[in-house]
């Protein structure tokens, strides 16, 4: 068996043709989905970016025990489990530069090789001394715009191989045509697009329409929209850029699917496209993500999976899926059982029968949030916002203290305590770091439960203590399941079975 991983960054489910009717031209995803089978239930667990990554590598939420960071060394990672236990080889495609920055470290040389493509979003990779000055908004507030700008001055913005993520496909297309004929690998391909910022050709965004004549404006703030500042012109012209990213993305990805034709690789290889979470374009009144409250535009994720017709006919799957399920996936397709570590069960089982499985075959409930955050759960019916008690904390746990930015604050790690405070953490002394919990922008003074049954779109919150009893014991009972950290039943205010 050889198994395609296609992770694109930022795709929206709301906007693809498999699951909702939408205008955004994505054939090929669509090539994909009557190929295969179309997931309705599969969520986020931990985000964003990074947190997504290490989930994806381990089958642990991330979110319980650490924000944005490396690996760390109790980590078992698909690419060595199939190194080891199978024989397979991995390689990495990716223009996803978080992987090659700060708190991005110990992921790509899990892979027996790895290709990065430069230039994605601040990539600090062409070296102008003198910053650019040229039209840009919002104005130059980001560290890395500067970086962003450059990386522009460089490029044909009208040729796609100017852009990272059709050079990746590229790059993929190289991988089968020197591969085809190999048995047992594993090809991670990471697409940085749809992420912002939205940039391609303008004949993309000439197939919506798009008569923006300002600035360059394919970057929104991760802020609240503001009358004086997104007018209805510069929203569509967000959207329609966004669409459009994606577009370009799809079109590559479609000769990456022309190469299997060509060689009939389908016989033997798995296909799954997903992505690590969603991005709000206008919708609630926000841009982005991250620090608002946790959307079913940003957690309620696609999955397509297409695999062999010996293995599993096309259709359409109900059950509950979440991401911390890729990794146990990903080994039983390469004949390995997942290990006592994994908290993910193997989809497998459900992609026998597409469409005949119960809806909690896999899970009865599953989490997503962010690292001190809100914890957010999914049951199938409801979604239910637990949030962190006024001046709670959280415990950041990690042998390796890197962030986004850097090494944690040195006072943090002077003050942190050290010890083998995680459960599966193999023995190894780590950092417990105490940080403030925080809730999203906005929040109101309960619980937010929506019923999505009723209320797909999330728009009137319920306030029943009955029903709110009831998905917090869930709650508990999930966090328990996976032995999660004191901290997180002291912050949320439930307060574990066993009394800890």
């Amino acid at each position: 068996m050889n198994t395609i991983f296609i992770l694109l960054d930022s795709l929206n489910r709301h906007l693809l043709s498999s699951y909702a009717r939408s205008e955004v031209i994505t054939p090929n995803i669509e090539r994909l989905a009557k190929r295969g089978i179309v997931f309705d239930n599969h969520y986020s667990g931990s985000l964003p970016c990074m947190p997504a990554r290490r989930e994806m590598m381990t089958g642990r939420y991330n979110f319980l025990e650490a924000p944005w960071g490396p690996i760390q060394p109790w980590d078992n990672c698909l690419p060595t489990i199939l190194r080891e236990r199978a024989g397979t080889y991995s390689h990495l495609i990716t223009d996803d530069y978080h992987y090659f920055h700060s708190g991005g470290e110990g992921f790509h040389t899990l892979f027996d090789s790895y290709e990065l493509e430069r230039g994605q979003e601040g990539d600090t990779w062409r070296p102008l001394v003198e910053p650019l000055a040229g039209p840009l908004r919002p104005a130059d507030k980001r560290a890395h715009a500067r970086f962003y700008a450059a990386n522009r001055a460089f490029m044909d913005p009208e040729a796609d191989e100017s852009y990272p993520t059709p050079r990746c496909f590229m790059r993929a297309i190289d991988f089968v045509e020197h591969n085809h004929s190999s048995d047992n690998w594993h090809l991670q391909l990471e697409l940085f697009d749809p992420h912002e910022p939205f940039d391609c050709p303008t004949r993309y965004r000439d197939l919506y329409g798009d008569v923006w004549g300002g600035e360059l404006y394919t970057w929104p703030e991760y802020l609240p929209l503001e009358t004086d500042r997104d007018d209805p012109e510069s929203i569509a012209h967000i959207q329609k850029c966004y669409a459009a990213t994606l577009t370009m993305a799809d079109t590559w990805l479609g000769r990456l699917l022309d190469k299997l034709d060509e060689y009939d690789l389908w016989k033997g290889t798995t296909i799954v496209l997903t992505t690590d979470h969603g991005y709000l374009l206008g919708e609630h009144g926000y841009w982005a993500k991250n620090f608002m409250f946790d959307y079913r535009e940003v957690v309620h994720i696609p999955l397509i999976i297409c695999a062999p017709s010996s293995i599993a006919p096309a259709g359409r799957e109900s059950a509950i899926t979440t991401t911390i399920d890729l990794a146990p996936t990903f080994l039983e397709l390469h004949g390995v059982p997942a290990l006592h570590s994994m908290q993910g069960r193997s989809i497998t089982s459900l992609m026998k029968a597409p469409g005949e499985n119960d809806l909690h075959a896999l899970h009865d409930a599953v989490l997503y949030g962010y690292f001190g955050k809100d914890i957010g759960l999914f049951d199938g019916r409801y979604t239910y916002c637990r949030q962190p008690l006024p001046g709670s904390v959280t415990h950041h746990h990690t042998a390796m203290p890197r962030l986004f930015k850097g090494f944690v604050d040195r006072a943090a790690l002077a003050a942190a305590e050290i010890g083998t405070f995680l459960s599966d953490c193999d023995g190894i002394p780590h950092y417990r770091i105490p940080v403030p919990s925080h809730r999203h922008h906005n929040a109101p003074d309960f619980n937010p439960i929506y019923d999505i049954t009723m209320d797909p779109g999330q728009e009137r919150p319920l306030r029943d203590t009955a029903v709110e009893e009831m998905l917090a014991d869930k709650m508990r009972s999930v966090l328990e399941r996976y032995d999660a950290p004191g901290c997180q039943f002291i912050r949320t205010g439930l307060r574990p079975q066993g009394g800890r």
